[in-house]
């Protein structure tokens, strides 16, 4: 899984995976690879677990993840301009806490 962030020296997006999160995790608590692994395994899978079942996850502070339900709904092929039903699904939905916002909009200057 990677995850997308800025750092401040680059203006550039790059990747962060699983891995790079455990190793930070291990950095700042002093705990093993072993121990963090374990922890973010845990984080992740707690969180997967929840949003399953169609319970909405909010982390104050973070922001707020929803499962929404999208009814079908009629689109075009954009190749032939067909048109076409785009089946019902599901979307996991993320909206960031004002903490958050603002954290990150301080950061930026």
């Amino acid at each position: 899984m990677d995850i997308i962030y800025k750092t401040d020296s680059e203006k550039e997006m790059t990747r962060m995976t699983k891995a790079e999160i455990v190793e930070r995790v291990a950095e700042k608590t002093g705990f093993s690879k072993r121990e963090s692994v374990e922890m973010v395994e845990l984080l992740f899978n707690t969180m997967k677990d929840i949003l399953e079942t169609g319970e909405k996850l909010k982390i104050t502070g973070f922001g707020n993840f929803e499962v929404k339900q999208k009814a079908d709904r009629l689109g075009r092929n954009p190749q032939t301009g067909d048109a076409i039903t785009i089946e019902a699904r599901k979307i996991l939905t993320f909206k960031p806490s004002n903490m958050l916002k603002d954290s990150i909009n301080a950061t930026n200057g």
